[in-house]
């Protein structure tokens, strides 16, 4: 969809892909065997990475966590800004979702300059935990988000050219 939100911005609805019947079941599927022994626990970025976060974390057995746009989450909070392709967001985690040493999988639908799963791989690091690495369902070439990640293990399902 050309210029959403914003002018110059191409935004990737995956909304078709979540309407195939049995589509993210099997998605999920190909993570678990992907990374299967991997990762404790997964932390599902809002809202779009909730959709496979929660189907792996139903898949896997593992426990869900959600890393939530600021001010959405009761309680304290740890939070990481980042910087989108048309702006800036912040994220935000409670600080009893994450335990010391756990091995986090971060999931989110797009990666495209990487700020959003940089952000996430903060908030597990500052809980205490291990980001063990992180899930995207279609990464953008061009655009850094994988060179900017580098220093995790990063797994696409699809790229595309942004």
């Amino acid at each position: 969809m050309p210029d959403y939100p914003f002018s110059g911005v191409v935004f990737r609805d995956l909304a078709g892909l979540y309407a195939e019947p049995g589509m993210l079941a099997r998605l999920a599927s190909h993570v678990a065997e992907r990374l299967d022994g991997q990762f404790d626990r997964i932390l599902a970025v809002e809202s779009r990475g909730f959709v496979l976060g929660a189907a792996l974390a139903a898949h896997t057995g593992r426990p869900l966590s959600l890393a939530r746009k600021a001010g959405k989450l009761p309680g304290p909070v740890y939070e990481a800004g980042y910087a989108l392709e048309y702006g800036r967001d912040r994220l935000e985690v409670q600080k009893s979702a994450l335990c010391p040493g756990d091995r986090v999988l971060c999931v989110d639908d797009v990666l495209a300059t990487g700020g959003t799963l940089h952000a996430a791989a903060r908030l597990v690091t500052v809980s205490g935990a291990r980001v063990a690495g992180l899930v995207a369902l279609v990464a953008l070439r061009g655009l850094g988000g994988q060179q900017r990640l580098s220093g995790h293990s990063v797994l696409a399902l699809c790229e595309v050219r942004a």
